[in-house]
């Protein structure tokens, strides 16, 4: 492991101690060679105090069973109708693999414990179809769950259920942690599946609202394959009910889980029930951030060679895009309020974070704030995407006579040729949604 990793996971402890974690693995997960390093990856969260619950599928395990024995099934997932033969199945299958995931905490050296804290009743009869030993869920037994992550016994759950009478169900396990998340009010949900998160209208998609991920399961469900939309539906609901990030990975890939969890870039889809990411005035802790932000393009000549002394000096001028307390963007505004003009400046996000709108959001920042400060005119001097400005932020090309006389005088010495941007902010055109990555390095 390298420093910069560690220094990367201890960002994150405060943020996680003694929180809760729902970690939701698919049946097929458990089977998988990688398993035993999920394992691992667990320890290393409850080590650092993190409360961790497992809910695991049994579709995989209940498919094989009935191929091995011959035996024809009703359904796997717990969605549709579970008759008699397919619930002893599953009971089969999700109390071997129980079994299982708890041996393979106990030669960790963790505790483990099976908890029956999942209250269900039968799903019913739905447009006059009997699901007979299909169940929902009605309650989950909280006080158990927490009297066993106080004494560090990580609670593992199958996709079963029982009714006050002590009758069985089958239930669908994404399902099932979702209520387990809201009940616990945990901070993460994590869906380990088979593969690497949302892909939507053919396109793998790395960070989403709620509410734009509810929008295309509504009116674009066909842009989800269909056997991958469990999960982020079960997402919605989720940070519907509370959570605020659910995350879904590939649970095969090694060191996946602590990477999705104690990295900003993580490898899977983060589905956020908040505008998590903020914008804030930069402070005298951030200088150093911000040149390590800026240095590739600088060298690149994109932006203008900055000091520490030339941000410390200017540092009320700057502003800091956040997001889960790391900094990946950044813009400076320098104002000349005699001649009511104000200098777009410095505008850069960081190359893992393009296509997310934080430019955007930055240039839109910067035109909403100098407009509410009395200022007319907007600049920016840029070498190698002007043609953003141009085309799609509203800006003309202008003249060195446009600038400032003060500015004017430091931009003729700095012999960088930068083309010159203006803009009334009286006419201001937001940048369109979708080009926030020719926002990326683009001032000097």
């Amino acid at each position: 492991m390298k420093a910069t990793d560690l220094r990367e996971i201890l960002h994150y402890i405060p943020q996680f101690r003694d929180k809760v974690f729902v970690i939701s693995v698919d049946g097929e997960i458990v089977e998988d060679d990688n398993f035993p390093n999920l394992v691992l990856d667990i320890a290393v969260m409850r080590s650092l105090n993190v409360k961790v619950i497992v809910v695991h599928g049994a579709g995989f395990q209940i498919r094989k069973l009935a191929e091995q024995t011959g035996q024809k099934i009703s359904n796997d997932d717990g969605t549709g109708v579970t008759d008699a033969a397919t619930l002893k199945l599953a009971l089969t299958a999700a109390n071997r693999l129980t079994h299982e995931i708890i041996e393979g905490f106990t030669a960790n050296g963790l505790r483990a414990a099976y908890a029956n804290c999942i209250k269900a009743s039968p799903m019913g009869i739905i447009h006059g179809r009997d699901y007979l030993f299909t169940g929902k869920v009605e309650r989950i037994d909280t006080e158990l769950l927490n009297a066993l992550l106080d004494k560090d016994i990580t609670p593992v759950l199958p996709p079963l259920g029982f009714d006050s009478d002590g009758k069985t169900y089958r239930i669908n396990s994404d399902a099932v942690a979702v209520e387990v998340a809201e009940a616990l009010r945990a901070v993460k949900l994590l869906f380990l599946t088979t593969v690497d998160g949302i892909t939507m209208n053919g396109k793998f998609v790395r960070q989403i609202l709620v509410h734009d991920l509810e929008d295309a399961l509504k009116q674009h469900r066909s842009w989800f394959p269909a056997d991958q939309q469990s999960k982020p539906s079960h997402a919605v609901k989720a940070c519907q009910s509370g959570v605020n990030r659910v995350h879904i990975i590939n649970g095969r890939v090694d060191e996946g889980l602590l990477t999705e969890v104690f990295s900003n870039e993580g490898i899977g889809t983060l589905v956020y029930a908040n505008e998590y990411r903020q914008i804030r005035p930069a402070m005298k802790k951030d200088i150093s951030n911000i040149l390590k932000l800026i240095k590739p393009s600088v060298q690149q000549d994109e932006l203008m060679r900055r000091t520490r002394a030339d941000v410390e000096g200017h540092l009320k001028d700057y502003y800091v895009y956040e997001m889960d307390r790391n900094l990946v963007g950044c813009v400076a505004m320098h104002p000349f309020s005699e001649e009511k003009k104000i200098e777009l400046a410095c505008l850069f996000v960081h190359a893992n974070h393009e296509n997310l709108g934080i430019g955007r959001k930055l240039i839109q920042f910067v035109d909403d704030t100098a407009r509410e400060k009395g200022f007319e005119i907007i600049f920016a001097l840029s070498t190698q995407a002007f043609t953003y400005f141009t085309q799609k932020a509203g800006y003309k090309e202008g003249a060195s006579s446009d600038l400032p006389a003060t500015r004017r005088e430091k931009y003729e010495q700095s012999g960088r040729k930068s083309k010159i941007l203006v803009k009334s902010l009286a006419a201001a055109a937001p940048a369109a949604p979708g080009e926030a990555n020719s926002l990326a390095k683009v001032t000097s």
